[in-house]
């Protein structure tokens, strides 16, 4: 696993995974965190069963160490905490105002693995994010808002990309000592329990669902998490936090490309011109690595 080739590509296809999850989440008619819950605790129904029929990784989450338990809990409430207060920005700011400061996270992950992990970036690499960026940037513009009553979304949404970049972090540290089934197992876990309290208290109900919303929550399970998000904490034992938030910043194309492919969206001018800043940006940052 240790090839360039491999590892990139394997990011690449878990950004296509991963973006399929603004599909499903349009198909579906729940509340926000209804979605995330649902989609959490049908991932644990695959995640559970594999780790149990893994010798090796269901000894390793017997044998976690305390430190390892603490932070394995941490990284699941960060989970939990960016999707909350991402889902909250949506009530106050437009979606693409949302989806441009979340896209921020690459800042975060700069910052905070250079300030605990002393990593550090090139300017090459730096001349990347903020290009793939400003791609972010132009796909939303038209809708962007910074003032009057979006100003708390707008706030929550750039918070969110803080939380999330952390969550990455500390997925980091500890997947450098455990499997991907146990780190991630428990991960989810208590972000899952996090996420059923938030919609307890914010009344959110469980049931009650059409068929086609419960198979767009197996769909977020398999597809996005399983095949997205449990590939970048796969990956997070060889690639720093921050090429992965950088790779997760290309799932704006994916989307864009599934809601032509799928819905029949027209593909503006604008749209083009922010994917081709995006993959440019890809391209400059991995460039080095490849």
């Amino acid at each position: 696993m240790q090839s360039t080739f491999f590892l990139y590509g394997s990011l690449g296809l878990g950004v296509l995974f991963l973006s399929t999850s603004a599909i499903f989440v349009k198909l579906a008619e729940a509340p926000s965190g209804i979605i995330a819950f649902y989609r959490l605790l049908f991932t644990l129904c695959v995640l559970i069963p594999a780790l149990l029929c893994r010798k090796k990784e269901r000894k390793q989450l017997w044998q976690l160490s305390a430190r390892q338990w603490r932070l394995a809990v941490v990284s699941g409430a960060l989970l939990a905490i960016h999707w909350v207060m991402w889902f909250e920005s949506l009530r106050y700011t437009s979606v693409a105002s949302s989806t441009v400061l979340v896209s921020l996270q690459p800042l975060f992950s700069i910052l905070w693995g250079g300030l605990l992990l002393h990593e550090t970036v090139t300017k090459q690499g730096m001349a990347g994010v903020f290009l793939a960026i400003a791609g972010s940037v132009i796909i939303g513009w038209g809708d962007f808002q910074v003032s009057g009553a979006a100003f708390w979304g707008d706030v929550l949404s750039f918070a969110s990309a803080g939380v999330i970049s952390l969550h990455f972090l500390v997925g980091q540290i500890l997947r450098k000592e455990l499997d991907v089934l146990p780190y991630t197992a428990v991960c989810y876990s208590a972000s899952t329990v996090c996420l059923a309290v938030y919609a307890l208290v914010t009344g959110q109900p469980f049931t009650g669902y059409s068929l086609q919303t419960w198979g767009c929550f197996a769909g977020l399970a398999l597809f996005a998490t399983v095949g997205g998000q449990c590939v970048f904490n796969l990956l997070l034992k060889y690639l720093p936090a921050t090429a992965v938030t950088m790779g997760i910043l290309g799932e704006p194309v994916g989307t864009i490309l599934l809601a032509f492919l799928i819905f029949g969206e027209r593909i503006v001018m604008q749209q083009a011109l922010g994917m081709f800043c995006i993959l440019g940006g890809l391209w400059i940052y991995f460039g080095k690595k490849r």
